[in-house]
């Protein structure tokens, strides 16, 4: 099978390259490498250098005619997405659009979407058949997304699976916003410096969130090649855990005892956040393998190694 990878020099796109290689099939990666890292890239890739919203991508698209586009090139950051909504929604439906008018055109088979966990809500735990809580600009453009999907489904019959991704972390994932607290708190105990926790009067805890493992979601990928026809589904590890208790077992893993600073919440953050993996299960035959602790040792063997 030829998949196409957008993002696919990134942090998660980067991963599911790996995985699609590794199973035999033939991958393309598309990365204008505005955030992705040309040291992630997959030698046995194909890669091109561009846009999804550049005249460029078509050709790209038309010429190697993927059988799945797997679309992970997106503005991933809830404040920025609050404080430039029009840039968010260019990247996030515009390009998606992209995505979905060059697969029509060129025979792509189904499209996989990376959608997010920031829909459910404060809902614990979140479920499919939740109505979405759309309370950021970007929750707002990957909603936005399952409906275009949806639409090119019902219109075009091209099928989907958006994946909902609860906060992923692993190896390769920059230490840049809300769902890089772990590297961050990872690169603070290296410089020796404290770590700060945004958090409410009445959530002195630090928000909660259900942290799942890049290669969890990896596998995730996989399986949605071939199981899930027209689906979204949450990918998460089904735990709900405070951030004052992802840094006290970091400090367990890691042996340090720098303090935890706290301060005022963000604009945009959800409070609380547990996604229930149960249609996940039943559709893609998925289940989290990787443990909150299991993934911050081998962080821990991967930052000393850096």
């Amino acid at each position: 099978m030829k998949i196409l990878v957008t993002g696919g020099a990134g942090f998660i796109g980067s991963h599911l390259v790996d995985t699609y290689i590794r199973d035999g099939h033939e991958v393309v990666v598309v990365d204008h490498l505005g955030s992705g890292q040309r040291e992630n890239l997959n030698d046995q890739a194909v890669f091109y250098e561009t846009d999804i919203l550049s005249e460029e991508f078509e050709r790209v698209v038309e010429k190697e005619r993927p059988d799945v586009i797997n679309h992970h090139a997106a503005q991933k950051s809830v404040p920025d997405s609050v404080q430039n909504p029009r840039y968010d929604a260019n990247i996030n439906i515009l390009g998606l659009l992209s995505i979905l008018e060059e697969s029509v055109k060129y025979g792509v088979k189904k499209v996989i979407y990376a959608s997010t966990g920031a829909l459910a809500g404060d809902r614990i735990p979140a479920r499919e058949d939740h109505e979405p809580q759309l309370l950021s600009p970007y929750a707002i453009s990957k909603y936005t997304g399952e409906k275009y999907l949806r639409f090119y489904f019902l219109h075009y019959g091209l099928k989907f699976v958006a994946l909902r991704y609860a906060n992923v972390y692993g190896t390769r994932q920059v230490a840049d916003g809300e769902c890089g607290v772990i590297p961050i708190f990872f690169n603070n105990y290296l410089a020796h410096r404290p770590s700060v926790l945004m958090a409410d009067p009445d959530q002195p805890e630090g928000t909660t969130r259900d942290y799942v493992h890049v290669r969890d979601v990896a596998v995730a990928n996989r399986l949605a090649l071939e199981h899930g026809e027209n689906e979204i589904l949450y990918i998460s590890s089904g735990t709900e855990i405070h951030i004052a208790e992802v840094y006290q077992l970091m400090k367990e893993v890691l042996g340090h005892d720098l303090p935890l600073i706290r301060k005022g919440p963000r604009a945009g953050d959800l409070k609380r956040c547990c996604l229930d993996n149960t249609r996940a299960k039943q559709v893609l035959g998925w289940k989290p393998r990787i443990s909150l602790r299991e993934g911050m040792e081998e962080l821990r063997t991967h930052f000393m190694h850096v």
